[in-house]
């Protein structure tokens, strides 16, 4: 930060680096507590509270520099952490349920600045800092979880705790997105020459933990076969 700049921004800086630092240590307290319980609901809205507050403080000053990468990244960084927030909502969508306006607006939103994110990171790299690969690849992310949940407004989603599955990718998707955030601005003083690198690499780490624990709970919540079944598909 430079000392040039107004006081606003100073005092901007500050709330965003304390909720950014808020986010980065409590979504571990959310995510080790009783899923359902008292204290994962608690904790769990103060992450999403503090995550909206990053992005909050992240827009207006991306837009003063400006550095749309930055605004265009808080965007989706934010949507994540809301749209799995919001699933807890919606369970009734497997009953043929429908969304609120509030999020098709989040939705559409979020998939049209992803969308631009990556496009200018192809075609337009200085509009985006020249972040070309890094604008890609969060783009790409942003457009896809934005797409997902439209596609689960408009079609039934076919399995029951589809609910539980969204909720706990996205929110730890925008755990990678604090990380990111972590690695950029602390990392890079320890390791100056690894470039994008510092950009993907909570990316290339959070995306498998994602995958591998949507399958564990995905067995975990799979319909007991009887024995009595059993000894039916045996024969």
């Amino acid at each position: 930060m430079n000392h040039a700049d107004p006081v606003w921004m100073r005092l901007l800086l500050l709330v965003h680096v304390c909720a950014g630092f808020s986010a980065f240590a409590l979504a571990p307290v959310a995510l080790a507590t009783a899923k359902g319980g008292k204290q994962h609901k608690r904790w769990g809205m103060v992450y999403l509270w503090a995550m909206g507050t990053v992005a909050a403080t992240a827009l207006p000053m991306a837009l003063y520099r400006p550095v749309l990468f930055l605004a265009l990244v808080a965007i989706f960084s934010f949507y994540l952490a809301f749209s799995g927030y919001r699933v807890l909502k919606l369970k009734s969508l497997a009953r043929g349920g429908s969304a609120q306006p509030i999020d098709w607006i989040a939705a559409v939103f979020t998939f049209s600045t992803s969308a631009c994110l990556s496009g200018f990171g192809a075609f337009r790299g200085a509009w985006v800092q020249h972040f070309g690969i890094v604008a890609i690849v969060f783009g790409f992310i942003g457009m896809r979880a934005a797409a997902e949940q439209m596609w689960s407004f408009v079609r039934k989603p076919q399995q029951k705790m589809f609910w539980w599955y969204t909720h706990l990718s996205n929110f730890i998707g925008s755990y990678i997105a604090a990380w990111t955030a972590f690695s950029v601005v602390t990392l890079s003083r320890i390791f100056q020459h690894a470039g994008f690198l510092l950009w993907l690499w909570p990316t290339a780490v959070g995306v498998p933990a994602i995958v591998l624990t949507t399958i564990y709970y995905k067995r975990r919540f799979a319909p007991k076969v009887k024995a009595s079944d059993a000894g039916i598909v045996a024969v």
